[in-house]
């Protein structure tokens, strides 16, 4: 499973061995390439059509469900939408993540694989959540430099 985890991340990233070797290989979990605007539904976690606080009847534009019953993210770019910001922050399970355009295709292309696999995938679904965990953690990392506050050198007498 690692393997192809890799094989998908290599193909993706057209990256050629020589490029490989000569330059720092940049990884899309440890160095996001950008903001995350793009939806991930990890559906191994997903309530789907039983869930209360329905992401799909939310924003329909963006989530639909899948043949299994569970939701899937069907659109993306809609990091200002405010339906889908709803969605994600009602989401029970927290199944719903933002993440990068290249974050999203590595994980899709894993949940894929256990969700199609008919024995047990655990280590497969342990490598999803802590691949999740770690965009996570460093797409929170990654924001806009904030303004600096402005600093005054007057004295003020407050007398």
């Amino acid at each position: 499973m690692i393997r192809r985890v890799i094989q998908a991340y290599e193909i993706l990233s057209n990256i050629s061995r020589s490029e490989i070797i000569e330059s720092e290989c940049l990884d899309p979990f440890d160095n996001p390439e950008c903001e995350a605007f793009d939806i991930f539904v990890n559906e191994v976690l997903c309530a789907g059509k039983g869930c209360p606080y329905s992401c799909v009847k939310q924003a329909p534009h963006a989530f639909t469900f899948s043949s299994l019953g569970t939701a899937r993210a069907t659109s993306q770019g809609h990091d200002e939408d405010y339906q889908v910001q709803l969605a994600v922050g009602q989401c029970p399970r927290s199944c719903i993540h933002y993440v990068t355009s290249s974050q999203r295709i590595i994980l899709e292309e894993l949940l894929d694989s256990i969700m199609d696999t008919p024995y047990d995938t655990s280590a497969e679904a342990d490598l999803l959540y802590s691949l999740i965990i770690k965009a996570k953690y460093e797409n929170n990392r990654y924001q806009k430099p904030k303004e600096q506050p402005k600093a005054s050198t007057k004295h003020v007498d407050w007398l």
